[in-house]
């Protein structure tokens, strides 16, 4: 497994070793011992799934007492992963990087505790997996404007305006928000 820091250092993009052939591929999604040594020690407690169509905009979601972090993964399809940094003690506060994670390139981001995160549709359909540090916390949801323009993430919108939730078209700006210390 390759481990590369993108723009803000605690956000990680992995990219696996695939061994291939005429049968099909094999490949190590998890080794907790490398994972422990480039991403910190954390423990994942819950697995997701979920299924979008193109154009599809999930997030960005945080949790604020019950923070997750989370190592996604796209296993059909493609999306644009972003993570945004909530924590106001960080120099990178209030910054957001993005990766293109796809079936293809089999690479999967680890997005940490204090960021937020979402992820935007690209291919006609995609399958998304990820592994959270914490449980899910109806109680404990929060949610960034996907297009807040103090944030101005650079979405590769296919037509117009993505498709969300009323939630998360109820999502506060950054200035609003609620953050972490």
């Amino acid at each position: 497994m390759n481990y590369e820091k993108l723009a803000i250092p605690e956000v990680v993009l992995m990219t696996p070793r695939v061994f291939g052939d005429e049968r099909g591929f094999f490949l190590e999604t998890f080794r907790h011992s490398e994972f422990v040594e480039h991403c910190g020690d954390h423990r994942f407690v819950q697995d997701n799934h979920s299924k979008s169509g193109q154009g599809i905009l999930r997030g960005l979601h945080y949790q604020l007492q019950h923070p997750q972090g989370k190592l996604v993964r796209v296993t059909r399809g493609e999306v644009y992963d972003v993570a945004v940094d909530l924590r106001r003690s960080s120099p990178t506060f209030g910054r957001w990087v993005g990766a293109l994670l796809s079936e293809d390139n089999r690479q999967m981001l680890w997005v940490p505790p204090g960021f937020a995160h979402g992820f935007y549709v690209t291919s006609e359909v995609a399958e998304f997996q990820y592994k959270c540090t914490d449980y899910y916390a109806p109680g404990d949801e929060y949610s960034l404007h996907w297009n807040d323009p103090q944030l101005a993430i650079d979405w590769p919108l296919v037509g117009d305006e993505p498709v969300t939730s009323d939630k998360d078209e109820q999502g506060s700006s950054l200035a609003d928000a609620a953050t972490f210390a």
